[in-house]
């Protein structure tokens, strides 16, 4: 519990995080898919045969892999991989700080499916999209059905539905800076909990379990 202790001093105890604090760790799980996606490029390019199945792939197995890591991390530390690595712990939404930790049954599970499920859709659907404008640059229209247009149509206003989406974050952000809100991100706020720091005796109730 090392990695999570380096991030509490005595006077944190179950206060909000600061906005830089939430921030570091988005950041963190945000550079985890890249690096590996890179890593898992490498091996399947220097031995097609027996590694290619795994960038193939790739999408698949990183959400069984997300999804056991988180599932964990959340069971035992009420946070993500990224959140407990920074001190942090969820709280589900309706309550005070609790002294311990532990998340409602829907919380925990409203928060494994959008910290997972949504990264995953988003990273289908951008890959789905641009290898659609791929084929559109070297493709003849020629008459298209209704359905065909339609999602010409959806190709064509996703990047308004990711710019308000960026916008909502944005906003979001700006709103916790402020104190106006709890959760910085709308992710948190669909999940119905909040962000707060470890405090020693969650520190405790992680040792516990983690020596039985």
């Amino acid at each position: 519990m090392a990695e999570a202790g380096a991030h509490i001093t005595s006077t944190a105890a179950n206060e909000q995080p600061s906005i830089f604090e939430v921030l570091a760790q988005e950041s963190l799980m945000e550079a985890v898919r890249p690096a590996l996606k890179h890593a898992v490029k490498v091996l399947a390019e220097s031995n097609p045969s027996r590694f290619g199945f795994l960038w193939r792939s790739f999408d698949e197995l990183y959400l069984l892999l997300d999804v056991l890591l988180q599932n964990h991390f959340l069971s035992n530390c009420s946070a993500s991989f990224s959140e407990n690595f920074y001190g942090l712990k969820r709280v589900s939404g309706g309550r005070g700080l609790p002294v311990r930790l532990g998340l409602h049954r829907k919380s925990h599970w409203r928060s494994l499916l959008l910290l997972c499920l949504v990264p995953y859709l988003r990273a289908k659907l951008e890959a789905t999209l641009a290898r659609q404008r791929d084929e559109e640059d070297f493709s003849i229209r020629l008459a298209q059905s209704r359905s065909q247009r339609l999602y010409r149509a959806a190709v064509a206003a996703y990047p308004y539905v990711s710019s308000a989406w960026q916008a909502w974050i944005f906003c979001q952000q700006l709103l916790f800076v402020f104190g106006v809100t709890k959760t910085h991100s709308p992710l948190l706020w669909l999940a119905r909990v909040k962000l707060a720091r470890l405090n020693t005796q969650d520190i405790r109730d992680m040792e516990l379990k983690s020596s039985t």
